[in-house]
């Protein structure tokens, strides 16, 4: 996910993170293994994350979309949206995470679409939809992320990762 300027956040989330001393989109990251897999953040809202990755070099031994692929975009844009939602004063951290693969997928870009179910005061849950590039869903995956006050030395409070 190296290049992140691109990436669309609402005015008041950039303000809210700014407020505190963070620019928010030269922070955004997947983290390292986001990076490794080709992972692009391109909108980020609690209402709303979209990602893409590549399917060459994240496919299994049959040359198809390896599902642990799925499941890492699934990962990162759910908890990017959970983060979002629970403020630059909370933590979000993955509780649970499902998976189901719908169709294999050889080559292009898969595209995810990270959408609420719930969003509470302690937990999050995200729908995420990954499509081919002809719009076919390959996955749908399920995303809960406990929504919990940063305390102090968690100086990555910000970052949807961790790092």
């Amino acid at each position: 996910m190296g290049e992140q300027q691109h990436v669309k956040f609402p005015q008041e989330i950039i303000d809210e993170y700014a407020a505190l001393g963070v620019d928010l989109p030269a922070l955004f990251s997947a983290g390292h293994l986001g990076t490794r897999m080709g992972v692009q953040i391109l909108e980020a809202a609690p209402e709303k994350v979209v990602g893409t990755m590549p399917v060459e070099g994240n496919t299994q031994p049959y040359g198809l979309l390896h599902g642990g692929a799925s499941a890492v975009l699934a990962e990162n844009l759910g908890s990017v949206g959970s983060m979002l939602h629970g403020g630059s004063s909370r933590i979000a951290v993955g509780v649970d995470l499902n998976c189901t693969h719908h169709r294999g997928v050889r080559s292009g870009l898969v595209t995810g679409v990270a959408t609420p179910v719930h969003r509470g005061r302690s937990t999050a849950t995200y729908e995420i939809v990954i499509s081919d590039e002809e719009g076919r869903r390959v996955c749908t995956a399920r995303l809960t992320c406990l929504l919990r006050d940063a305390r102090p030395g968690d100086e990555a409070h910000a970052r949807p990762d961790g790092r």
